[in-house]
């Protein structure tokens, strides 16, 4: 048993030695994010050299465990939210004033503030601090607290959130940390071993062990988030599901955490569960490792995630709908329209075509077809196979950006040209108009020149707390929600007026 643990250690260090390191261009001090990627020794080679026949046996798990445990961080947040007291009906204002009747008490209808608690975990991306996570688990906060495992505490700043795939980046002010390992979540088996490392249920750094039990699993999870968080507001754009789901178990407080290979490769970021109680049920679900590196990279580099478009309108195909289309395939993705000036119809892809396969492989559903485009930029060109009338054809397709150009598109530019096209001027509320109001943060509108907003029932004076979701603290909170609005879609913005207690709504055509 030493001798396969010296052959471990050599193993380990001889990856180290041959590991690719993939450099990220940063706008942040001028500094390059390394990251580590996995090796290309296969893991049945890794357990030939040790003497272990890990094939179609659970085999020792303790390696990938101890080597990703230290990786992987607790993380607390702290979030301020506004409780309102039931107001005091106006015909009793009218006589007994702000004051409040006999036996009311005072402060009837003011707001007060209470902080919450909240706890996930996160995995270590880099030794210069940058950790990843998932967007639930900082979203709204006002605090971000990094616990390592060694007991040591980080105050961490937000530096990028992507609600499309649920996941977020953030930062410590740290140096020489353990970095995670990379793996290759396209190479991932079903029934092939995997382990869960996360916080859940607020205990001390947790390890469970199951298998792959599927591969690009959309289960609407992040579709009824947003709709809860937004409701009766359109999507922005939809969100990017095509999960490794696993029976490893992953309870609350997980979420943010890692999903390892026996090598203790990252694989994924453990980010939901199945269940009617809340807590594990049986089914897991992670976020492909895949379509985290390409979410982080641009959250890093360009402060927002660059997303290319096909250009189409997609239906998953059964047997029922080829029957219906006239499709001559019973699977694939069938093409219902094309946009016009879209990366599709430049390709020649028409209404009517089956996509049959992407990348060269076979596309089955649309979740699949979603997580291969959502690893690409605009500009980058994807090989498409079509099915057209029995006949199978190739064809190359160039993504476009949201805009229906080739070009990224970064945070500041987008938001810049967003808030313009509102037509109004916006001001940070005061301290004291903060404290008066109860909140912990708000945008007024202080002048509506023209725009979008004068097409709407807001008046000067409004206070937006919220935007299509998401707090909103000051007017760079605004302009980074406002700069994630697709032309044609709505923003909706949540607040009050000074002096009241009523929160409004009011939907803003972009």
């Amino acid at each position: 048993m030493k001798s396969n643990w010296k052959v471990l250690t050599l193993i380990a260090l001889f990856s180290s030695a041959v590991t690719l390191f993939a450099y990220n261009l940063l706008g942040f001090n001028k500094r390059d994010v390394i990251l580590n990627e996995a090796s290309t020794t296969p893991i049945t080679r890794l357990a030939s050299l040790t003497g272990n026949a890990p094939t179609g046996a659970p085999g020792d798990f303790s390696y990938a465990a101890e080597s990703a445990t230290p990786m992987v961080v607790h993380i607390r947040t702290t979030m301020t939210r506004t409780v309102r007291q039931q107001q005091m009906p106006d015909i009793f204002r009218e006589f007994f004033g702000d004051e409040g009747m006999p036996g009311m008490g005072q402060g009837q209808g003011r707001p007060r503030r209470e902080q919450g608690q909240a706890s996930g975990s996160g995995v270590i991306i880099s030794k210069d601090g940058y950790i990843v996570t998932n967007n639930h688990v900082v979203q709204d906060a006002d605090e971000v607290e990094v616990i390592m495992t060694d007991k040591r505490s980080f105050k961490a700043k937000v530096i990028g959130t992507d609600p499309l795939t649920d996941l977020a980046v953030v930062k410590i002010d740290a140096n020489n940390l353990p970095a995670i390992t990379l793996g290759d979540s396209d190479n991932l088996k079903l029934g092939e071993w995997v382990l869960a490392v996360g916080y859940p249920l607020d205990l001390e750094s947790t390890v469970t062990a199951g298998i792959v039990s599927a591969k690009g699993r959309g289960i609407g999870i992040l579709s009824r988030n947003m709709q809860q968080q937004q409701p009766g507001a359109k999507a922005v754009d939809t969100p990017i599901e095509a999960f490794i789901q696993t029976d490893a178990a992953i309870n609350p407080g997980n979420s943010g955490g890692a999903l390892v290979n026996l090598r203790g490769e990252l694989v994924g970021i453990n980010s939901a569960i199945a269940s009617a109680t809340g807590y594990y049920s049986g089914y897991g679900f992670a976020v492909p490792v895949s379509l985290v590196k390409k979410v982080t990279a641009d959250l890093l580099k360009f402060g927002n995630v660059q997303r290319g478009y096909i250009g189409i309108l997609p239906r998953e195909l059964d047997s029922k709908l080829a029957t219906e289309v006239g499709a001559k395939v019973g699977r694939g993705i069938y093409v219902e329209s094309v946009t016009e000036n879209g990366a599709a119809k430049a390709a020649g892809i028409q209404k009517g075509d089956v996509i049959v396969k992407m990348e060269g492989a076979p596309l089955d559903s649309d979740a699949q077809m979603r997580e291969i485009i959502g690893r690409r930029r605009p500009g980058d060109v994807v090989n498409v196979t079509i099915n057209r009338g029995g006949t199978e054809r190739d064809v190359k397709v160039e993504l476009r950006n949201r805009n229906g150009g080739r070009d990224v598109i970064k945070k500041e530019e987008m938001a810049t040209s967003s808030m313009k096209s509102l037509g109004a001027e916006f001001n940070n509320l005061t301290d004291k108009e903060r404290q008066q109001m109860g909140v912990s943060g708000g945008v007024r509108v202080s002048k509506i020149v023209d725009g979008k907003l004068a097409e709407t029932e807001i008046e000067e004076g409004f206070v937006i707390l919220k935007a299509n979701g998401k707090n909103v603290k000051s007017v760079k909170d605004l302009e980074a929600i406002v700069g994630t609005v697709k032309e044609g879609e709505g923003l909706l913005l949540i607040g009050m007026y000074p002096n009241s207690s009523r929160t409004l709504y009011y939907a803003v055509p972009m």
